[in-house]
């Protein structure tokens, strides 16, 4: 199973894509969608939506696994990721692909086995886990592939039990 990891923002949008084979885990691909500044929020949107469908189309994932909005101080980013949480969520369904969101809390529980772990903690992990030589970066794109990491190690009881946990 190919899992397309997000973790949305408006400026910086982290992906990972991961491929689960039993219990095996292979990174493919990650990295960042950046938009400018320069650009209107209507823009900026709109170019994260067109380079997910991008995304979608070359690396053909059968999950869509992204970090759900935690409360944050400053209510104008809040909106902005919840904005961008939202093009996310078309963009799988245009597609026809399922999304699943996480807490960050859910992320760090499944990847680190402690749900406060530090970002520190998570991004070991996430290198453990894919035999990768370094740590990934930028910090969006580690925490896109944890989200999909996630997903991968979630996937399998969420589907069983649903709701229930």
């Amino acid at each position: 199973m190919i899992i397309l990891g997000i973790d949305p923002g408006l400026a910086t949008t982290g992906y990972g894509v991961i491929k689960k084979e039993g219990n095996s885990l292979k990174l493919i691909a990650y990295d960042t969608i950046t938009t400018s500044p320069d650009y209107t929020d209507v823009d900026r949107l709109s170019q994260l939506y067109e380079e997910l469908l991008l995304l979608i189309d070359k690396y053909q994932p059968e999950q869509i696994a992204v970090e759900e909005l935690f409360f944050n101080k400053n209510v104008k980013t809040a909106i902005r990721v919840g904005q961008a949480r939202g093009v996310i969520l078309l963009a799988g369904s245009q597609k026809s692909i399922a999304v699943s969101e996480y807490t960050p809390l859910q992320v760090k529980q499944a990847v680190v086995g402690y749900g406060r772990a530090s970002k520190k903690q998570v991004q070991q992990m996430v290198k453990a886990l894919l035999n990768l030589k370094e740590i990934p970066s930028p910090d969006d794109a580690a925490d896109a592939l944890a989200i999909s990491i996630c997903h991968g190690h979630s996937y399998a009881s969420k589907e069983k039990w649903g709701d229930l946990l």
